[in-house]
């Protein structure tokens, strides 16, 4: 149809010329300054036709709405690029929105790779009407599109408009000129014999081409990706207070991250130093609410059915995690579902070198922080670990150790000591033993289970009365430097007192090692405490995972602090985060500064009043005891002064408590653990009404990203173009 109206066009525009010579040749030629001369340079060029610039949309069900989206302007290029090679075939696969969509070009489908969400449909476009509710513009489909193209390009060519034409659902359109094209929705009448459509109607607004509606098309994203963070949800099918799920709302982190990389990153940017993080979504809320909601169902009273359900659907989460059954659901559809996205994310990138990291938000942070604790260390790393203990005066400790025939009858085991003296196995050697060599030489589960707990036990008692022992002398402290050393490294392969009180569980092994872990308004510190942990030894780091970062919201009511659990015995503030434009949020810099004029103005009047007070009580007294209480007064007024100096001085450097180092253990390699965000001024106002979106507001927080982006290119060396104050 469109190659015959093409050819159709030529003729006549043809047919017009040759009837236009005639006349043109028979009058004498315009002047070029001539008015006619004028009206056919402009007749030409208004009748000169262009192509229209296809994009390609797809649709989303919002709300039971469709919503057409464009898709990014690089991801656009591709699918046009593609579709203009003609044939193509079924499987002809082409990946948008940085390989997170497929779109199978002949179905006209895009699927998502990494989660499950139902298929959309997808045009390519470049006809759009108006919508009935909203001023969104609606794509026609790509056969009536071509029909208003033709349509069009012989409206413009023969300068003929008034053009009418019939939608597929029977609906009309008229090209009055290149600037008004309107589409006529038909009124249902009570006449059932007319079966023509009218014009009746509110009129919609019809458009040429995305460049003359009002869309937001994003540029695209940089095609490579130095790193990978995996986001686990907190309690709930819903992630915000929008109640949206996790992928809407990792979605939006992504785009925050995005928009801050050309803000803070930019030389890295022009120098192509870094490319992008990628972000992917963890769902386990889906798999653990499949079978359990029959259940809940049957015991759920009918009475305020919509409390019930959602917390059936919330709240009862954090019970289910104490559930020895449900727990291990839950820890293993995590640890599974990141092993999953991390083969499959391999092998979408095969050419991907970067490190990965997680980040949990809520009651999610607490399950990676259990996940994290039960990781275990591959034999090298044990191996490290032991001799690196052999190689410290420790092992002067282990002379204590009896032999191997006495531990073994002691453990009620003789009748294997044949088998270590066939291995040459002594008390040192027994000591560095781990369970696959025990395995190797033959002993069986039982007996190894007792070994390695006999001797984990014995290094531990080493350990504490090493520690505990006042050892004088230059020998004796370098021994407990020793035992220090050599309990930080067990400990890095151990599951010490931050497993107290976990559910009982087989906690599954990652895959790989997360360099950093991420928590967001997070509960740990209270569980920690809940399960009777009184303290988290300052030697201890997770085994597999060496960064850890927790991020909260002042008015979080669900994030508890995780620093004093590590040094109990100080009072010390958490971290301020920096807001991302490098400056203190206006009012809490009112705030601090008030702060210091009331404390200035009342240490000046107490001081003045404290003067006023003892000339007042002042009495006549000897000269030479005037003598002494003059000089007391001056030492004393001299005192106060040098108190007063000192306040001022402390209060015009109210940052230097923070530039103090505080020494918050390995379990960040001595980094601070704890930062709080800064609250929005509207926050300020009522703590308890703006709660609940403290909890909720790390998904856009373009503070809680920076520092993700912050640490993660500084395990690359990169730094950010400007450091934030």
């Amino acid at each position: 149809m469109a190659a015959l109206c093409r050819m159709l066009l030529r003729l006549v525009s043809g047919g017009a010329m040759s009837g236009t010579e005639l006349p043109i040749k028979e009058s004498s030629s315009p002047s070029p300054h001539s008015s006619s001369s004028y009206e056919v340079v402009e007749t030409e060029a208004t009748n000169r036709y262009e192509p229209v610039s296809p994009h390609w949309f797809y649709c989303k069900i919002v709300d039971s709405r469709e919503k057409w989206i464009p898709f990014s302007g690089q991801d656009s290029e591709t699918l046009e690029n593609a579709h203009q090679i003609g044939d193509y075939s079924e499987e002809l696969v082409v990946p948008t929105d940085g390989g997170r969509y497929d779109v199978h070009l002949k179905k006209r489908r895009r699927y998502a790779v990494y989660w499950e969400e139902e298929e959309s449909e997808v045009r390519r476009c470049s006809w759009f009407y108006k919508g009935d509710k909203d001023n969104r513009y609606i794509p026609y489909c790509e056969s009536f599109s071509e029909e208003l193209e033709d349509a069009y390009m012989i409206c413009i060519t023969l300068d003929e408009w008034k053009k009418k034409l019939e939608s597929p659902s029977r609906e009309i359109i008229i090209l009055h000129n290149p600037k008004l094209m309107v589409h006529y929705h038909p009124i249902a009448t009570s006449d059932e014999w007319s079966t023509s459509p009218t014009e009746q109607g509110r009129p919609r607004t019809v458009k040429r081409g995305v460049e003359n509606i009002s869309v937001d098309i994003p540029s695209g994203e940089p095609p490579q990706i130095d790193h990978l963070v995996f986001v686990v949800h907190g309690i709930g099918p819903a992630c915000d207070i929008r109640f949206r799920s996790i992928v809407q709302c990792v979605n939006d982190f992504r785009n925050v991250s995005l928009s801050m990389l050309p803000a803070h990153f930019k030389k890295a940017q022009e120098q192509q130093q870094i490319g992008r993080v990628e972000f992917l979504p963890v769902n386990w809320h889906s798999t653990l609410h499949t079978g359990v909601d029959v259940d809940l169902e049957r015991i759920t009273l009918p009475s305020i059915n919509r409390l019930r359900h959602f917390i059936n659907d919330t709240i009862l989460d954090v019970f289910f995690y104490n559930s020895s059954t449900y727990c291990q659901t839950i820890v293993d559809t995590v640890a599974s579902e990141m092993n999953r996205l991390y083969l499959l994310f391999l092998q979408k990138n095969p050419d991907f070198k970067g490190g990965v990291s997680i980040a949990g938000h809520s009651l999610g942070s607490l399950i990676l922080f259990d996940l994290l604790t039960n990781q275990k260390c591959t034999e090298e790393e044990k191996n490290e670990v032991r001799f690196g203990m052999a190689s410290q005066p420790l092992a002067a400790g282990q002379e204590d150790l009896k032999s191997v025939a006495d531990i073994l009858k002691e453990l009620e085991l003789a009748e294997y000591s044949s088998v270590f003296e066939k291995e040459a196995v002594d008390s040192r050697a027994l000591a560095l033993c781990t369970e696959k060599e025990l395995k190797e030489m033959g002993i069986p589960l039982g007996a190894r289970v007792k070994i390695l707990h006999y001797l984990r036990n014995k290094t531990c008692n080493q350990v504490s009365k090493g520690q505990t022992s006042a050892v004088a002398g230059e020998d004796g402290d370098t021994q407990k430097e020793a035992l220090a050393n050599a309990t930080s490294a067990e400990m890095g392969c151990q599951r010490l007192d931050v497993v107290m009180g976990q559910v009982s569980a087989n906690y599954p092994q990652l895959i790989y090692k997360p360099q950093i872990f991420f928590a967001f308004g997070s509960p740990i510190g209270m569980f920690l405490t809940v399960r009777g942990v009184k303290k988290i030894d300052p030697n201890y780091s997770l085994p597999t995972c060496k960064g850890f970062f927790h991020v909260f919201h002042p008015f979080d009511p669900v994030a508890y602090r995780i620093e004093p659990l590590i040094v109990p015995n100080v009072e010390f503030e958490p971290m301020l985060l920096p807001h991302h434009k490098g400056r203190k949020r206006m009012h809490l810099e009112l705030r601090d500064g008030l702060t210091r004029m009331s404390t200035d103005l009342k240490n000046n009047l107490l001081g003045s009043l404290r003067i006023a007070w003892q000339s007042i009580t002042r009495t006549s007294i000897p000269a030479v005891e005037a003598g002494s209480s003059e000089h007391d007064m001056e030492a004393e007024a001299s005192s106060e002064k040098t108190a007063d100096g000192k306040g001022e001085e402390s209060s015009a450097s109210p940052s230097k408590e923070d530039v103090t180092p505080i020494n918050v253990g390995m379990l960040n390699g001595g980094h601070r653990i704890d930062y709080v965000l800064q609250e929005k001024p509207i926050e300020s106002f009522n703590e308890y009404l703006f709660a609940l979106q403290g909890h909720l507001c790390y998904w856009e927080s373009e503070d809680t990203v920076l520092l993700l982006l912050k640490e993660i290119y500084q395990t690359k060396g990169i730094s950010m173009d400007q450091p934030l104050l």
